[in-house]
């Protein structure tokens, strides 16, 4: 068979591919890595579906041209917090939730550090994407498997930033940004309800940043910040503008 689905979770292209096929691909990147946007015909990278089509690219090749492009930056980037953007490049790409700060503090910097295309590949290039999805799989939402290195948590947290086929990604604010910052589990909800950033309004985070100062000697000093839940994400912003290195974000543990 040139289309493999040996599963609900797996769509693979083969190599005696036809038109059909593609064409069943190329929808499931679309709606994969763009979080169930509506993408309009004018939208379409042209280009790169002819790409894949001609066997020029991979499906893995594919999907990268989806994530940068300028639709996928205008949905993800250039209007979500950065831990928005970090939590979705991680379900688009990799099919789960952040497990942690760390890793999302990692991401952070490497997008502040080296640009929007370096963030990007970071997922792309990794071996984790390469075990679950090699070079002609479509990426899909692993969060319902038991997973080789990856916590049990994530299950949980994969399934708070799915909201079903019907939901868009596109213009809400980071889901798990307290349950991660806070090291706690991340209770399981229907898509009915609310996806559980309202319930953070009201609590405080700690940021703890890290700034190098270079004059006659090169010293770095910490630095805290203590904010509300409305005013972190610009005050992660304005910390990266300058130049400070986010090393931790914990929630304020109520009095």
């Amino acid at each position: 068979m040139a289309l493999w689905l040996a599963d609900a979770d797996v769509l693979e292209l083969r190599p005696n591919f036809t038109e059909d096929d593609l064409q069943l691909i190329i929808r499931a990147a679309y709606k994969q890595v763009l979080g169930n946007a509506h993408l309009m015909e004018s939208q379409r990278l042209v280009t790169a579906e002819s790409q894949l089509r001609d066997r020029d690219i991979t499906v893995k090749g594919f999907v990268r041209a989806i994530a940068q492009s300028d639709l996928y930056q205008s949905l993800f980037f250039e209007t979500s917090s950065p831990y928005r953007f970090v939590e979705l490049n991680f379900k688009h790409l990799l099919g789960r939730a952040p497990q942690d700060q760390t890793e999302i503090s990692e991401h952070v910097r490497l997008y502040n550090e080296q640009g929007y295309t370096a963030e990007i590949n970071s997922y792309l290039d990794s071996g984790e994407y390469d075990a679950k999805f090699g070079e002609n799989v479509v990426p899909s939402v692993q969060g319902n498997k038991t997973q080789t290195g990856i916590k049990n948590v994530g299950f949980n947290r994969t399934f708070s930033l799915c909201r079903g086929d019907a939901t868009s990604d596109a213009g809400k604010s980071a889901s798990l940004i307290s349950e991660v910052a806070g090291n706690r589990g991340t209770k399981i909800v229907s898509p009915a309800r609310s996806s559980g950033a309202g319930s953070s309004r009201d609590k405080r985070f700690r940021i703890t940043v890290a700034k190098a100062s270079y004059g006659p000697r090169v010293t770095q000093s910490n630095r805290v910040f203590e904010v509300g839940y409305a005013q972190l994400s610009k005050k992660i912003q304005n910390i990266q503008k300058t130049g400070g290195k986010i090393t931790k974000i914990a929630e304020v543990a109520n009095a």
